[in-house]
This record gives structure tokens, C-alpha cells and sequence, in this order.
């Protein structure tokens, strides 16, 4: 007897701390929409979903300009490429390499001299 009736209060129990639970989600998405936090979470997790390397990142990982020759690019990438392999900054070398790749396409695009 005693047992059922701690079972019976157990499940009442859970019962209403999920309908609280629920009640206290919706109201803190409604706070949310109201504020503007929702859409700034959303335009952030795009930002971070869209791992496309810009044409300025490139260029700024590189450290040239716009007017600058695809020799000098490629100067400055095998520098800056075999620097990072003696200091052992596996991150950084793909940096580098994704900015040519990404500069290498545009100028392929171009149609400027871009060889691999």
C-alpha cells in the first residue's frame, strides 16, 4: 500500500516538473524572440557553418594586396608555408595553403597566369 502510494506520488511529481519544464522553455523562447537573441544565435551559427575562406582573409593570411603578381603570391606563400612546418604549427601551414588555394581559383578565374 505504502509502495503505490510513493509510486503514485512519484509519477504526479514527474508529471508536473515537466509541465514546468515546458512552460518555463516556451516562455524563455518567447523572451528570446522578443529580445532579438534567437536571430543574432542564428546569423552566428551561419557565420560559423560557412567555412569559405574570403578573398580578403587570403589575402590578409598572405599579407599582399590586390595588385599583387601570382609569383610574388607564391614567394610569400612557400615562406611563410615552410616556416610554420619548422615550428611545427600544422594550423597555421593550413591557413596558408587554403589562402593560396582560395587566391589560385580567383586568379584562375581571371584567367591571370595561376599554375599550381
Amino acid at each position: 500500500m505504502a509502495a503505490k502510494i510513493l509510486a503514485n506520488l512519484i509519477v504526479m511529481g514527474s508529471g508536473i516538473l515537466a509541465r514546468a519544464f515546458v512552460q518555463a522553455y516556451r516562455q524563455a523562447l518567447t523572451n528570446a524572440s522578443k529580445s532579438g537573441v534567437a536571430q543574432e544565435t542564428i546569423q552566428n551559427s551561419v557565420r560559423r557553418a560557412s567555412k569559405v575562406m574570403t578573398e580578403q582573409e587570403a589575402r590578409q593570411i598572405l599579407g599582399i594586396t590586390a595588385e599583387t603578381p601570382w609569383e610574388e603570391i607564391v614567394k610569400k606563400y612557400d615562406a611563410l608555408f615552410e616556416r610554420n612546418a619548422q615550428t611545427g604549427s600544422f594550423y597555421l601551414q593550413s591557413k596558408v595553403h587554403r589562402a593560396k588555394e582560395r587566391l589560385e581559383t580567383l586568379y584562375q578565374s581571371k584567367g591571370q597566369d595561376a599554375p599550381s
